[in-house]
């Protein structure tokens, strides 16, 4: 069983920054990548931003310059440190981990969600 623990998420007022934590554990021998969605009413599930384990990095154009993601390999962890939050970031954002377990079958597992509301 697998587990992704999302952190971090709150009312901040626009302008602010919020971090936001994953943390994975479970039956995972190793992770490709992770990454941090994002879905707003009515809108689909976006990529935000994505990690592979060897840190190379993929973001949204929206959050290009304000948004950074990074990740601790030993710990399975994921951060994403957003800087210059802008009303339309508020969205429910979602931790996803892509990952190998021990007998070498691939999953893609995601995290209950944690609300960000930039919002004066």
């Amino acid at each position: 069983q697998v587990q992704l623990v999302e952190s971090g998420g709150g009312l901040v007022q626009p302008g602010g920054s919020l971090r936001l934590s994953c943390a994975a554990s479970g039956s995972i021998f190793s992770i490709n990548s992770m990454g941090w969605y994002r879905q707003a009413p009515g809108k689909q599930r976006e990529l935000v931003a994505s990690i592979t384990s060897g840190g190379s990095t993929n973001y949204a154009e929206s959050v290009k310059g304000r948004f950074t993601i990074s990740r601790d390999n030993a710990k399975n962890t994921v951060h994403l440190q957003m800087n210059s939050l802008k009303p339309e970031d508020t969205a429910v954002y979602y931790c996803n981990a892509d990952y190998f377990d021990y007998v070498n079958s691939r999953y893609d597992y995601w995290g209950q969600g944690t609300q960000v509301t930039v919002s004066s």
